[in-house]
């Protein structure tokens, strides 16, 4: 604090209490001292105090991991449709391999001052990940919507569908068609929304009195098609799938002539939890 005190009064030709006593809001400074200290905190890098800053521009980080999933770019569509109707204008931001990462598209955000951001996927749902960037929105005030689970120690109001009853239903299906050997195909294993499936799945293996093969993969075709390939060798006869990429994944030993196994994918009610 007294470096930054110290290089500001420098930038400015003030006194260190002229600095603070802007900083801290209070009176007897002139109006133009005022501004030439705040216009040096933003030279210098620095972030002003949140009661400095100003009316937020109507702007909203829209995050989406991908598009090359459908279910993406409908909740862009969507979310981003509610927002223009509410007067904000959505800024979309959307990881590609090798390029700007979560915490990078943060810290542009708050450059350009936004009112909010919205994260449909993202590092929150990886317990391994780094929440560095969503601290710093906590700290600053940023009204934040998660859609999907996040890690516990975040507390941002989140979206989410129920991860058990989705399994629930799936299994259902599988276990009506006569399935007694199936397996589960799952995201990595930091992935929340997939250790809660997980753990619906052993439970309702558990209450069957039979076993589950489980997988885990990255949500790609590719990669679905690799897992599901692994299950089929450990010789399951029906497949849950985590998300639609690994459902579309049908490996080739699923198309040979009587093959009888079957996936299926289920989703389920959406359910809110506040803040």
């Amino acid at each position: 604090m007294s470096s930054r005190l110290a290089e500001v009064a420098k930038k400015v030709g003030v006194s260190e209490a002229t600095v603070s006593r802007v900083l801290n809001g209070k009176p007897g400074v002139s109006e133009s001292t005022r501004q030439a200290v705040l216009t040096a905190l933003d030279v210098l890098g620095y972030e002003r105090p949140s009661k400095l800053r100003g009316e937020r521009a109507r702007l909203v980080g829209l995050f989406l991991p991908e598009l090359t999933n459908p279910i993406f770019p409908a909740f862009g569509e969507l979310v981003g449709g509610g927002l223009v109707q509410q007067g904000y204008t959505p800024v979309l931001c959307t990881q590609t391999a090798g390029g700007i990462s979560e915490g990078d598209y943060i810290e542009l955000l708050l450059e350009q001052r936004v009112s909010g951001v919205v994260f449909v996927g993202g590092q929150y749902s990886q317990a391994a990940a780094s929440h560095a960037h969503y601290d710093r929105l906590t700290e600053l005030g940023i009204p934040t919507v998660l859609v999907n689970a996040r890690v516990p120690e975040l507390a941002f109001p989140t979206v989410s569908t129920d991860d058990a009853v989705a399994v629930e239903l799936g299994w259902n299906h599988l276990r009506q068609l006569g399935h007694d050997r199936i397996g589960l195909v799952l995201g990595p294993d930091d992935h929340v929304p997939s250790q809660r499936k997980l753990e619906a799945a052993q439970r309702l293996a558990a209450a069957a009195g039979i076993g589950i093969e489980t997988a885990h993969s990255h949500y790609t075709l590719e990669a679905g098609q690799a897992a599901a390939t692994r299950l089929l060798q450990a010789g399951v006869t029906g497949i849950l799938c985590a998300s639609d990429p690994s459902r579309s994944a049908r490996c080739e030993p699923c198309a040979a002539p009587g093959c009888r196994c079957r996936m299926t994918y289920r989703s389920s009610a959406t359910t809110t939890r506040p803040s």
